[in-house]
């Protein structure tokens, strides 16, 4: 790529934005990241250990996903920017490390961590834009503005305990999601339009489908650890293949049809900061929150075919593929005029499989579900064939 010296560190105009090595360095942190989630949730499986992981996830979420905005105005391939990511990097391992005990001896550690990334980014891409594009620099001052108080709120939860700390850190999450919905409105400052925002709309559709596959390698990195822990039987050959399927079709569901058409749509939108925020940013988290519970799924199939599903299991082997397919369908009706039917028959299905989920096995439930969404990708796939022709023709 060439750079042009009077665009400062913005990317060049004109330029297709392509995902950078830098960036897909950069990702590495959160295959961490998925893995440590996944664990956490494994290790405390029950309400509150659910929505302690929930927590962390949009937390790690909005540090990946901010991350992938910038990079879609600022050039990574130059130098400050370079550094601007491997800064964040580094924060974002610290971020990582201490997820295991965020809520217990490294709530402080994980809260500057976290309030480290959002505000030194922000204030870096509002320094960089400040004499080279009005709108961007307007917009970020009221992100920083936004991320000093969100970062000020993580640290003041930090500093408690038990529930206290756990209200304060749900309510600091709650606002900043609610920021992009927004338009992350500051008194004195006004409010963003996503008109502004000027998205590179196939950038981001790349960047949060290479977020699934990195979700979707954590699963098969469970799957694998996992059966090799354990000694071979059938019933284990049986769940490892249940588990694999049931990945296999989590990708076929996501990438067959939908990667690719969000991306034209998003690249075909005038306000494709519109949909970058909403079928992207929001959406996408669903999906990936479906992914990693599907990891713990795996690893409970396979380390326990025979026993019993109560009441926590049936939710983690019931709720990854109806969060999964939600969300999938959510992210694919902002492309097309209907949401997917083949979605909601397998969420039809799904609820049945909750009803009769207690008097089954844990393997016989992990196949059940994976059997659903593969029903649905083959569903899909079949019912496309022939739009997909008439759109590649």
């Amino acid at each position: 790529m060439t750079t042009n010296p009077s665009a400062g560190l913005l990317r060049p105009a004109g330029d297709h934005v392509h995902v950078t090595y830098v960036e897909l360095f950069f990702d590495l942190i959160f295959v961490f990241a998925v893995t440590q989630l996944s664990h956490l949730l494994l290790e405390h499986l029950s309400l509150l250990g659910a929505f302690e992981t929930l927590l962390l996830l949009l937390a790690v979420w909005w540090a990946w996903i901010d991350t992938s905005w910038v990079t879609n105005w600022l050039d990574p391939e130059r130098t400050p920017v370079r550094a601007l990511v491997f800064a964040l990097m580094f924060a974002g391992l610290l971020l990582s490390a201490s997820i295991p005990h965020a809520f217990d001896t490294e709530a402080l550690f994980f809260a500057i961590s976290y309030a480290t990334i959002q505000i030194g980014r922000s204030v870096f891409v509002m320094l960089a834009t400040r004499k080279l594009d009005a709108p961007h620099f307007r917009n970020f001052q009221r992100i920083s503005a936004w991320h000093v108080v969100i970062g000020a709120l993580w640290i003041y939860g930090a500093s408690l305990e038990g529930t206290a700390r756990l209200a304060v850190w749900g309510g600091t999450v709650l606002f900043e999601c609610a920021g992009p919905s927004v338009g992350f409105l500051v008194p004195g400052l006004g409010r963003s339009a996503t008109l502004d925002w000027k998205v590179d709309g196939a950038h981001m559709a790349e960047r949060c489908a290479l977020f699934v596959i990195i979700a979707l390698g954590e699963s098969i990195l469970v799957t694998g650890a996992t059966a090799a822990s354990v000694r071979t039987t059938l019933d284990v050959g049986v769940a490892f293949v249940a588990a694999f399927l049931g990945t296999v079709a989590m990708w076929w569901i996501y990438f067959n049809i939908g990667a690719e058409r969000g991306s034209r749509q998003i690249t075909a939108e005038s306000d494709s900061g519109r949909m970058a925020r909403g079928a992207y940013t929001y959406t996408h988290v669903m999906i990936i929150a479906g992914i990693v519970v599907g990891a713990v799924g795996d690893e409970l199939i396979i380390k326990h075919p025979h026993a019993a599903v109560e009441l926590r299991e049936l939710a983690v082997l019931i709720g990854s593929p109806v969060l999964y397919l939600f969300g999938n369908s959510l992210f694919k009706r902002a492309s097309a005029e209907h949401f997917p039917l083949s979605h909601w028959v397998g969420l039809g299905l799904l609820g049945v499989c909750a009803l009769v989920g207690p008097r089954l096995s844990m393997l016989t439930l992990g196949v059940v579900t994976s059997g659903v969404l593969i029903v649905v990708a083959t569903w899909e796939t079949l019912s496309l064939q022939g739009t997909r022709r008439a759109e590649q023709s």
